[in-house]
């Protein structure tokens, strides 16, 4: 048997690395028995494989098609699964959450990771020739916030949707994990008009049953609420309005009508979606706060209230009686919802939260000031930083590696607890979201890596946190733009956090 150790490996030429990080060889499944030794007393991740569909083309907005498809194939409830399988399946074990993912900051190892061993395995993966002309990378050890890897770290490039996790620091630091969004219905005064009133929630859902339906705001739970509110005024025939105006600018994203996003609504179901899909890619409404009131009518309708036929838009008035509510999870289960499906209409949302916060205007240019005035306020690095929109899709986007570094190791900072999701939101290797079929059984960072991941024509990027192989928690951004060969650079990429896994980096 050869007896060099797991990051030995990693030293090999590139076309081994690139193996590492896509098959499952014999002794790559020697190496990883030991690795998720070690990595289960770090990270603790009990989670349980399911089958998924592979990975499809690229579409023509330049979005991957895998980085959408992906996330419906294994839909979980925020950082770990915890909707269960197909029926009569029996359900994954729930992952563990913030604790056990940082447990390297509770119990480091012997000594600091050492920046050499780590350049000594990312330096020839960051020379794969399936990145891109532009290149750059990051590691920073979270426990103590040294850079202990960079390459053109302050190049600000396109970071495609890991411009997500930027929003989600922004919008916990804004509004606070336990803030939610509301949907209520107001019965206008000396009136029979009943106004649905839009609280920017787009996992307002009118489903019965099905994944993201319980512990979410429900619009037949409003209808309940709000059928025997009208009853018991003695009012059982209304006319039904309803009022999005929490939002300004224009609704359309910058990339045209897309099936990654539906015009950007305060009022809205199912995010807009005119299939049965909770994530990734489906036809999507143009009318989403027309569309949503009228399926309320309908619910009503069934409780026994007489609704107008017709429905339009209308401004609440502040003298409107209040009949009933319904709320949203907390927002923190909202982020980590976003990170691990990489949702875009949840994004927009949040961009939007944060400049209700910070006293901008609603709109995508508002969430966009108010993104970067809150990651000021946080003291992190933001030259050459730009922002366009909250979800990554504008090529507008510039980040840093220096920064989406920086964001993540101040999530992952103990002394910010409100940040926590940003984190535990981050799909696993392996196991959740965009990242469930990257990194296969034979991977040394399958459950020990946990990144987001962004995707566009020529774009790919992706930002995380992984444990090494001595229990070091350390925090990375890889990022590359000009790339022709999609696939090719997701390998590089993917390799580049297995090395980090596999390395015995302690100085």
């Amino acid at each position: 048997m050869d007896e060099r150790t797991p990051w030995q490996w990693l030293r090999r030429p590139l076309p081994l690395l690139r193996r590492l990080a896509v098959e499952a060889s014999g002794r790559f499944r020697t190496a990883r028995t030991w690795q998720v030794t070690t990595g289960s007393a770090a990270v603790g991740l009990a989670v349980a494989a399911v089958a998924v569909t592979a990975a499809g083309p690229w579409d023509s907005s330049g979005q991957r098609t895998a980085e959408r498809h992906l996330a419906a194939s294994r839909e979980a409830g925020g950082g770990a699964d915890h909707a269960g399988g197909a029926p009569g399946e029996r359900a994954p074990g729930d992952a563990p959450s913030a604790p056990a993912v940082l447990a390297g900051l509770r119990a480091p190892a012997r000594g600091g990771p050492g920046g050499k061993a780590l350049a000594d395995v990312l330096d020839p993966v960051l020379k794969d020739r399936a990145l891109g002309p532009e290149r750059a990378a990051v590691v920073v050890d979270v426990a103590t916030g040294k850079r202990l890897y960079g390459k053109r770290a302050d190049d600000a490039l396109t970071p495609a949707s890991t411009t997500k996790i930027a929003t989600a620091v922004a919008a916990l630091s804004a509004a606070g994990p336990d803030h939610r969004l509301t949907t209520s219905t107001v019965l206008q005064p000396d009136s029979r008009e009943v106004v649905l009133v839009g609280g920017g929630d787009p996992t307002l859902t009118a489903r019965e049953d099905g994944r993201y339906v319980e512990g979410y705001a429900s619009l037949r739970d409003l209808a309940d609420d709000t059928a025997r509110a009208l009853k018991k005024r003695g009012k059982d025939r209304v006319r039904l309005s309803y009022d999005d105006t929490r939002y300004t600018g224009p609704p359309r994203h910058p990339i045209g009508p897309n099936e990654n996003i539906t015009p950007v609504s305060a009022l809205m179901a199912d995010e807009g979606r005119l299939d049965d899909s909770t994530s990734g890619p489906a036809p999507r409404t143009e009318d989403p706060a027309g569309d949503a009131t009228r399926k309320f009518a309908d619910l009503l309708r069934a409780r026994g209230v007489d609704v107008r036929a017709d429905v339009g838009p209308a401004k609440a008035s502040p003298r409107a009686a209040k009949l009933a509510r319904t709320s949203s999870p907390a927002l923190s289960v909202l982020v980590e919802r976003m990170l691990t499906h990489s949702d875009n209409d949840i994004a927009e949302a949040l961009a939007r939260e944060t400049a209700r916060a910070s006293g901008e205007p609603l709109s995508f240019a508002g969430g966009s000031r108010a993104i970067r005035d809150r990651l000021e306020r946080l003291g992190l690095p933001l030259a050459g930083a730009e922002f366009a929109d909250g979800s990554g899709l504008d090529r507008e986007d510039r980040l840093t590696a220096e920064l989406l570094a920086a964001l993540l190791a101040r999530a992952a900072d103990r002394d910010h607890p409100e940040l926590r999701s940003a984190v535990t939101g981050l799909p696993v290797a392996g196991f959740t979201g965009t990242l469930v079929n990257r990194y296969p059984k034979g991977s040394p960072g399958t459950g020990l890596v946990r990144a987001k991941t962004g995707t566009l024509t020529g774009v790919n990027t992706l930002a995380g946190t992984v444990v090494t192989a001595d229990g070091r928690l350390l925090a990375f951004a890889f990022m590359t733009t000009g790339t022709t060969d999609p696939s090719g650079a997701q390998a590089a990429l993917d390799a580049m956090a297995s090395a980090a896994a596999a390395c015995g980096c302690s100085a």
